[in-house]
């Protein structure tokens, strides 16, 4: 069984159209992946790009095409490894990650996220002791 010209080139359209898709939607990998590896993998796409076009420039179509999609799906794929986190950066605040935040001064205390009528009644009162002080 013998597939046409239009349907390969649509089947090839379609799945990397999914491998894009999938590079951003799909879950980040537990690990980030070191700045130069992602470096390296990107050079690589961008060289089967460049494949990918001297192979069209000699009337190659399918090989471009290949190489292209190849070129494609790399790139895909080092977008996906750069979503990662990187355990060997420190946060922002210098803090360790599973050291809990300090307390907030201006947070009113006992009142937990479950207390709805305590935190409406804490916001009027805050609402107006601002509108108070900006007349």
């Amino acid at each position: 069984m013998a597939i046409s010209p239009n349907a390969w080139k649509l089947l090839l359209a379609t799945g990397l159209v999914l491998a894009i898709v999938l590079s951003v939607c799909w879950a980040a990998p537990p690990r980030a992946v070191p700045r130069g590896d992602l470096h390296r993998l990107v050079l690589s796409g961008l060289s089967l790009y460049v494949v990918g076009g001297i192979a069209a420039l000699a009337h190659r179509e399918t090989l471009a095409g290949l190489v292209f999609a190849a070129g494609i799906i790399t790139c895909a794929l080092a977008v996906w490894l750069s979503r990662g986190i990187d355990s060997e950066d420190p946060p922002d605040d210098g803090r360790p990650a599973d050291e809990p935040p300090p307390p907030d001064p201006d947070r009113l205390p006992g009142l937990g996220w479950d207390d709805w009528d305590d935190f409406e009644r804490a916001f009027r009162a805050y609402a107006e002791r601002e509108s108070a002080d900006t007349t």
